[in-house]
This record gives C-alpha cells, structure tokens and sequence, in this order.
C-alpha cells in the first residue's frame, strides 16, 4: 500500500495540483486585495460613496450583511476574469510555440525533399553513365 501511495505521489499530475493549488491560493489573494482594497472604494464612490461591505439588514436580533455577500460575488467575477485572461494567454503562447515548431518541421521537410531529389538526379546521371560507355565501348568494337 506504501509503494501504491508513493506512486500515486510521484506522478506529474498530483505534483502539477498541488503546485496549482499552491499558486492559485496566492493568486486569489493578489486578486482580492485588488477587489478589496482598489476596485471596491471606486465603485463605492462611484455609486455616492456607498461601502459593499458594511451593507446590512437587521432583522430582530439577527443581522443579514448581503453587502459582503455582493462583494465577494465582485470577488469571484474577477477572479474568474483573471483566470481566463491568464488561461487564454497561456493557450496563445503554446499556440505560438506549436506554430514555430510546424514552420521549423516544413522548413526541415523542405530540405530533407530537396536532398532526396538531388540525390534521385544524382542516381539517374550515374545509372545512364554505364550506358553510355557500353554504348561508346560496342561502338569502338565495330569501329575496329
């Protein structure tokens, strides 16, 4: 069981995860500072000063604060946006790459194509040289 685990443990994909994870967490808490601390007080000045987080309704003895029910869903949006940005340039960037190697595989092609006819006229020229001097040898014979 020890040997499965490790294993288990030992493949890229659980190491990737964990990595993910990793950075995701400090990620998400570069983005809610950025939601938290500069996007939340300009939309809250921007709507005449109103502040999301402190946005409460009392109810008897119970307090219902919907304010930082919106602001974290504000957090999730932006979040998720930036997680697509980066997933998207992510994916341009290996579109790229994968675009480079198909231009350096044809240009390889290319090259290998031309030796290959080169060495096919290469072929021709030697395989009609004995016919030649055959021909040149008969006629010397016939000559005598």
């Amino acid at each position: 069981m020890i040997k499965e685990f490790k294993e288990f443990i030992s493949r890229g994909n659980v190491v990737d995860l964990a990595v993910g994870v990793i950075v995701g967490g400090a990620f998400s808490k570069i983005v809610t500072s950025l939601v938290n601390d500069i996007l939340m007080p300009v939309i809250g000045l921007v709507l005449g000063g109103v502040d999301f987080s402190n946005l409460a309704i009392k109810f008897k003895d119970t307090t219902i604060g919907y304010g930082m029910f919106i602001q974290n869903i504000i957090d999730f949006l932006i979040v998720a946006f930036c997680v697509f940005i980066f997933v998207k340039t992510v994916n341009n960037l290996a579109k790229l790459g994968h675009k480079k190697e198909e231009v350096k595989e044809k240009e390889e092609t290319k090259v290998v194509e031309t030796e290959l006819s080169v060495l096919k006229e290469i072929k021709e020229l030697l395989e009609e040289q004995p016919k030649a001097k055959k021909t040149t040898k008969k006629s010397k014979k016939t000559d005598n």
